[in-house]
């Protein structure tokens, strides 16, 4: 997928080139090409006993999925888990970029060793401005889509489905001030009929701020509704509806390309559950 948007990327400069030589001999404006980098994201988690909580995570953590399936009991242990995700991601324009890559993690339950740290998913997804305000009277309308596979040795493999529309009404022309509102819906699907996680529905309302040396800070407060997990007739994991809220301070470039973040989550499962994340991206070519 990756492979062919990049080379539909680089067809479409090189012939925006061709057809930019003039007969007068003027020099063709210098096309200039998609960003292209790692967004490298770590990750630490930790969890209450009974609980699984998926939140405002792109792609969602599905390595606390893979208790099920070695749980005898109706509770599950407390855990912590450090995960890494290596979305290798290209920015095609202002309105579209197209990600995918690998997640590993290693994790620690109860009172046992970290176990090795092992890729556990793959994921590829989009992000797309399907409106634009551009000034005008009506928000940005976000979408983000992606699909996250686990390939772990589990018995019980996954694939999840996630889904975020975002709104983001800027409040100045530079669009350094604004307000958010969003939902997102994840399914995640076991490849088993003896076990069932059922969705999770979360809405939420925001607002950021960018000051003029680029750092810009976000914040996020909604609530989650997750509908539980079964195992035959066991539910390790209960159902809730509880708050959720994220705070961003990310350390932007002139052109708005995040060079460093730093991402605080707390999530109400309903114990609360924290979840730390590091952004520091990798650009290949960076415009």
């Amino acid at each position: 997928m990756l492979g062919a948007l990049l080379s539909m990327c680089f067809s479409g400069l090189a012939l925006a080139k061709d057809n930019g030589d003039d007969e007068d001999g003027s020099a063709p404006a210098k096309p200039s090409l998609p960003n292209i980098y790692l967004d490298m994201r770590t990750i630490y988690t930790t969890l209450p006993a009974g609980a699984l909580s998926i939140g405002f995570s792109t792609p969602p953590l599905l390595s606390t999925l893979s208790n099920l399936s070695s749980l005898t009991t109706l509770t599950s242990p407390s855990s912590r888990s450090i995960a890494v995700d290596l979305p290798v991601t290209v920015d095609v324009n202002d309105r579209l970029s197209v990600y995918g890559g690998v997640s590993g993690s290693a994790s620690q339950s109860g009172t046992d060793p970290w176990t090795a740290f092992t890729i556990t998913s793959f994921t590829v997804g989009f992000q797309a401005d399907v409106y634009q305000q551009n000034g005008g009277m009506f928000p940005t309308l976000t979408l983000q889509s992606n699909v996250t596979r686990s390939i772990s040795d589990a018995p019980l493999a996954t694939t999840a489905y996630n889904t975020i529309l975002e709104a983001d009404y800027a409040l100045n022309t530079d669009e350094t001030r604004g307000l958010l509102a969003g939902v997102q819906y994840t399914r995640v699907l076991v490849d088993t009929p003896l076990a069932n996680v059922k969705p999770d529905v979360m809405g939420y309302v925001g607002g950021y701020y960018q000051w003029d040396n680029n750092w810009k800070f976000t914040s996020r407060l909604g609530v989650q509704s997750f509908g539980g997990a079964q195992l035959l007739n066991l539910t390790p994991f209960q159902a809730f509806t509880q708050p959720i809220v994220r705070f961003d301070l990310d350390r932007m470039d002139d052109n708005d390309n995040r060079l460093f973040g730093v991402t605080a989550q707390i999530a109400w499962t309903p114990k609360p559950s924290y979840q730390l994340t590091l952004r520091t991206p990798l650009y290949a070519i960076r415009n």
